[in-house]
């Protein structure tokens, strides 16, 4: 290493203590003496990840998470951390010179994402997994290991901000709209956030691949992965009905009078909002407003009875500077991960549940979805889905049976 520059060793001559610069990822040393462990997909956004802190001379160690069986997975364009994926990632750690470990963590992912997608469905809702995967297996087992590893920092590469006010992180939604990943990360906690490293967050997906190129990467052109890895084909009824025979049990489908309308193939095959595939006929534009798993039973009603007001949640995440209560705190929220956040108040309880109030009415909220809190672009937490309220009340018979 270099010795002191002339304007450390001035501020030694006149009696300041010599700090050092803080790096490229605001750790307080130089890049070479900072291992950074980076959490590699096999898709161009770690592998550009990896490449970039290995260029800015950080001491870069690669680790790809075996989910679950790529057998399978490995005939599926555009899936993660499965068989091909795991080749990908090893080639790019080989192509850019940084020690490369796969991990086996298939029965963790088993445990914490899939057999809890599974439950979910039969509960009702519409889950997750992504999320879950975020806040169990990567944010949670990954990071211990890079820790025990010796790291500084776990990177990766999703397109969120990060940056620090009075020690500690502050998350904010990616620069590019398009490609901001914030909805997916709403557990994540103050601990696992002031760790964390996101050198993705400033860039357009356009620009991530440039940088594929300028590094030679084998993975530049690759396309992006889908959002539920471990489903064949977008089948997800078919991984339920494996992992749990006999889930796809038929039912009726009601109106919201509790009048029978038809049947359904199971309920795991509707979600809040669904209009296509009901096989129901009135002469009016029908909706799935709610699933009833202890009647097994799909409520349908016209598209205003999808409105929701208030939402129930569980297991709040909450990384905001106040404390939460009885009084409010004006946030922005996301309800699904495609939409801009909307205006609402979230009053929270120190047991992890809290009540969103909408200051307009939303379509098509569902249990098991996230509800994710900002203010303005910054990430302030969220929490799961368990209830919501319309701002008309619903049939009698309808909520009778509930």
């Amino acid at each position: 290493m270099s010795g002191p520059s002339s304007t450390e060793k001035l501020a030694y001559w006149r009696g300041a203590p010599i700090l050092p610069a803080m790096n490229s990822l605001g750790l307080n040393s130089a890049p070479e003496d900072t291992r950074v462990v980076v959490a590699m997909s096999g898709g161009v956004d770690s592998s550009v990840t990896a490449a970039l802190l290995k260029d800015q001379g950080y001491d870069v160690v690669g680790i790809t998470l075996q989910l679950y069986d790529h057998g399978v997975a490995v005939q599926k364009k555009g899936a993660c951390c499965a068989g091909q994926d795991i080749h990908d990632a090893r080639r790019v750690a080989e192509a850019i010179g940084i020690p490369h470990y796969v991990l086996d963590y298939e029965s963790r992912f088993q445990d914490s994402v899939m057999e809890e997608f599974a439950d979910s469905y039969l509960r009702g809702e519409t889950p997750v997994p992504c999320v879950r995967c975020n806040q169990t297996v990567k944010f949670r087992d990954l990071l211990e290991t890079a820790q025990d590893l010796g790291a500084e920092a776990l990177a990766t590469g999703h397109y969120l901000r990060r940056d620090e006010v009075d020690g500690q992180a502050r998350l904010y939604r990616g620069q590019n709209a398009v490609k901001d990943q914030s909805y997916f990360l709403f557990a994540t906690t103050q601990e696992q956030a002031d760790y964390l490293r996101f050198p993705l967050g400033g860039l357009t997906k356009d620009e991530t691949r440039a940088l594929a190129d300028k590094y030679n990467l084998a993975v530049a052109a690759k396309p992006e992965s889908q959002d539920i890895c471990f489903v064949p084909n977008g089948n997800y009824a078919s991984v339920i009905e494996r992992m749990r025979p006999g889930a796809g049990v038929a039912g009726d489908i009601v109106d919201m009078d509790g009048t029978v309308l038809g049947r359904h193939t199971g309920i795991i095959n509707y979600t809040i909002g669904q209009r296509r595939g009901l096989g129901v006929a009135t002469g009016s534009p029908l909706y799935v407003v709610r699933i009833d798993p202890d009647q097994n039973r799909v409520i349908v009603g016209p598209v205003e009875a999808l409105l929701v007001s208030k939402i129930t949640l569980r297991e709040l995440n909450w990384i905001g500077d106040q404390p939460l209560g009885e009084e409010g705190v004006p946030v922005t929220v996301k309800v699904r991960s495609t939409q801009e956040p909307v205006a609402a108040t979230l009053y929270g309880t120190a047991d992890g549940w809290a009540e969103v109030e909408l200051n307009e009415a939303e379509q098509g909220v569902s249990p098991g979805q996230a509800c994710v809190i900002y203010d303005e672009d910054r990430l302030l937490g969220g929490g799961w889905i368990v209830g919501t309220e319309a701002p008309v009340k619903l049939s009698s018979k309808v909520r009778a049976s509930a």
